[in-house]
């Protein structure tokens, strides 16, 4: 692992490999692209993790200020009952391959623009949860979709919640998202959605935004090419908040 500073994101590869190799890993700073690389051989049949968050939005070394709080009571007092806050949150995948989309585009009233379109088949996934009420967000980029795939973006999606807080996660029901084999995290609860009903998960409308303005309409070299552009186009959206809360808010996600 790279060391990791304030205000950055620490890339990693996520998978399970049969054979040695060798991976490319680096620190993105947001408007620096990529500043720091490293190079090492993977072993046999080892698992190491892609992931794409903002570090600095909780410091898990820093004490919980809840808890804080209730030792501080003096002898003979009762301890004060710790409020969690809830915070509503919602998750889903994007799947970014080589064979891409075609999106809208700016072009001169009459002219017939050009975009390009690969037939190659080589893609990721990127796991993406939003706090629309926070405007932050975490995200993992994988190979696949399965419940070691979901663990990991749970464990990175708990150390992000607020200290004091819980998550009420709203997922839709893909098998990797209730599967019994998940450990799900203390200050998380999954709130399955209705199925057949994408129009209730707000992180859709968050993927056409990545598509619309930085995935589409372009190829990609190999698999690592779409790895660094997914992990450019989800640290740029973490770096507006306020689009965040824009897209992802839904009124009735806050009503009782």
């Amino acid at each position: 692992m790279i060391g990791c500073s304030a205000g950055s994101a620490t890339v990693f590869v996520f998978g399970s490999v049969i054979m040695a190799a060798a991976f490319q890993v680096g620190r993105i700073s947001p408007g620096l692209g990529l500043v720091q690389e490293a190079f090492w051989c993977v072993p046999i049949l080892c698992t190491t993790v892609c992931k794409v968050t903002r570090l600095s939005l909780r410091d898990t070394n820093a004490p919980d200020p809840n808890l804080a709080a209730a030792g501080s009571c003096l002898p003979g007092e009762t301890h004060a009952i710790i409020v969690l806050t809830a915070q509503p949150s919602c998750k889903d995948e994007a799947r970014i391959g080589q064979k891409n989309k075609i999106t809208r585009r700016w072009a001169r009233r009459g002219s017939r623009p050009r975009a390009p379109h690969d037939q190659r088949t080589k893609w990721a996934y990127i796991f993406g949860a939003i706090c629309p009420a926070k405007g932050k967000g975490a995200g993992l980029i994988m190979p696949w979709c399965d419940t070691e795939a979901m663990q990991a973006h749970l464990a990175e999606i708990s150390v992000t919640v607020d200290p004091g807080a819980h998550a009420v996660l709203m997922v839709d029901q893909a098998g990797w998202h209730l599967s019994p084999k998940l450990n799900i995290p203390h200050n998380i609860t999954l709130l399955p959605l209705p199925p057949r009903s994408p129009e209730l998960n707000p992180v859709e409308n968050i993927w056409q935004y990545l598509r619309d303005n930085w995935l589409s309409n372009r190829t990609f070299k190999s698999y690592d090419d779409i790895v660094a552009l997914c992990c450019d186009a989800w640290n740029k959206l973490i770096d507006r908040p306020w689009k965040i809360i824009s897209i992802g808010t839904r009124d009735w996600a806050h009503q009782c």
